[in-house]
Parts: C-alpha cells; structure tokens; sequence
C-alpha cells in the first residue's frame, strides 16, 4: 500500500517538473502564463498519481509493464531540457547552455539534408522568417528527432534482447491495456497486429506530415509564434515525442500478438499432443 502511494506520489512530482521546468528556466518568458503552467502541472500531476495509485487502470496503457513508460517519460523530460537550455543559452549563456547549443546546432546541421524531417520543419516557415529563428527551429528539431530516434531504437532493444515484456514476469492485457476490448471486434491477434501496424505508420509519418499541415494551414496558424522560446520549446517536443511515442506503442502491440499467438501454438501443439497419446 505505502509503496503503491510512494511511487505514484514520485511519478506525479516527476510530471509536474517536466512541465514546469521550462518557465522555471526561463522565468522572463513565463510572464503572464505562470498561472496556465501550474494548473497543468497540477492537473499532469493530479492524473499521474490518481492513475498509478489505483488498483485498477482507467486510461493509461503498460502500466505494469517496464520499461515502456518510463522511456516515454525520459525521451520527453530529455527533449524538453535540452530545448530550454539551448533557448537559454541566447539570454543567459553559461558553460552548460553553450554546451547544449553547439550539441543542438551539430545535430541541427547533420539531420538537415533534404527531404529530412528536419529540413522540412524549416521549410514549413515563412520566406521572410529571420535567420536566427529558422537555425532555433533546425537546431530543436534536430534534437527533439534524434531523441526520438533515440528511444524507438532502445525500446527495440528491450524487445530484442531483453525479451520485453516476458523479462518482467507474466503480462496482464487487461491492466496494461485498458482501452483495448478483447471480447469485441474479431480475433484478438488481428486486431492488436492491425492496431499496431497503423500505430508504427502513423509514426513514422507524422514528422514530415505535420510541417506539410502547418505550411498549409498558414492562413490559420502564423509559423512564426516559434520565435517565442515557450513556444518554440514545447512545439518541438512534442513534433519529436509524438511520432515516437506512436512508434513504440504500435511495437508493443505487436510484440504482444506475437505472444498470444507463440501461447496458442503450444496449446494446440499440447492438445495434439494430448489427443495422439
């Protein structure tokens, strides 16, 4: 009980300081959002620990199976500080913001080759935008997509070579996917395959199809609210997270119907067996 609380109550903290970290680093752009920063810090924080203290689930899927969510929670806690301390190192450079900068301004360069992600994040902004804010929008999505890249290729990793998730003890569908109804819709291994393939499609193509909508959307939503370093900041990470997020979620499922089916293989094969003895 006391340690159900315990962790819930850290992961609740944990949320609330990755959305507040980057107004709490960069207090001179915070003013007049301030109080729209704690409310969903609070609001995050509040559904973490409802979520992770309760026996049952309700909305968040592989909550009992590590590593998943924590990969999630890193990928974004690491894109989003990386991003503040290179839009910090232009108001207050230091040591630390100058090195995240020049990291930031290499993986920038080395992403931005045509037809990239990257390169289309840049395009996607007006002919007249300022120099220095399309190498701010480079430089972040350069960052934001290699962790991306990043995290797809270590939860690989865990699939692989650590067995995920057989490697945490048995896996239960009901708790770790809650959203997911079993006994509707056809066979279960169909529909997790199928759910899983249009997961890693998705994900896969929402880094070059988001900068299209946006370039498209022009008329609606002005490319240039970028310049704002919040904005800047959370735009980012979340065109990186997303995709990436998808990505992982959509070879979870799949490597669970791979389970599934690998169980009723040798149920049949036992029933045969059975049958013939």
């Amino acid at each position: 009980m006391f340690a159900r609380i315990s962790g819930a109550a850290l992961r609740a903290i944990l949320v609330a300081l990755l959305f507040a970290t980057p107004s709490l680093l960069l207090p001179g752009f915070a003013t007049g959002g301030t109080e729209i920063v704690v409310l969903l810090a609070l609001v995050a924080a509040a559904l973490t620990f409802a979520e992770y203290n309760s026996t049952f689930p309700s909305f968040i899927e592989f909550r009992d199976a590590p590593p998943l969510n924590r990969l999630r929670f890193v990928s974004l806690a690491v894109t989003v500080f990386a991003l503040t301390l290179i839009s910090k190192n232009s108001i207050e450079p230091s040591n630390l913001t100058t090195l995240f900068a020049g990291l930031g301004a290499a993986l920038g360069n080395l992403m931005d080759f045509p037809y990239s992600p990257v390169r289309l994040a840049t395009l996607m902004l007006p002919d007249h935008t300022p120099l220095s804010t399309v190498a701010a929008v480079r430089d972040s999505a350069g960052v934001a997509y290699v962790v991306a890249l990043a995290t797809v290729a270590s939860f690989a990793f865990v699939i692989r070579i650590l067995s995920w998730p057989v490697g945490n003890g048995a896996f239960n569908v009901w708790i770790n996917l809650p959203l997911f109804d079993p006994t509707t819709g056809g066979d279960v291994v169909y529909r997790l395959q199928r759910d899983g393939r249009i997961n890693v499609i998705i994900g896969v193509l929402l880094p070059f199809v988001i900068p299209a909508l946006v370039q498209i959307a022009s008329g609606m939503i002005n490319p240039l609210i970028l310049e704002r370093p919040l904005t800047l900041i959370w735009t980012m990470s979340a065109w990186g997270f997303l995709p990436a997020s998808m990505i992982i979620r959509g070879m979870a499922m799949l490597r669970v119907a791979d389970l599934i089916e690998e169980k009723r293989r040798r149920a049949y094969a036992n029933a045969e067996a059975l049958q013939t003895a």
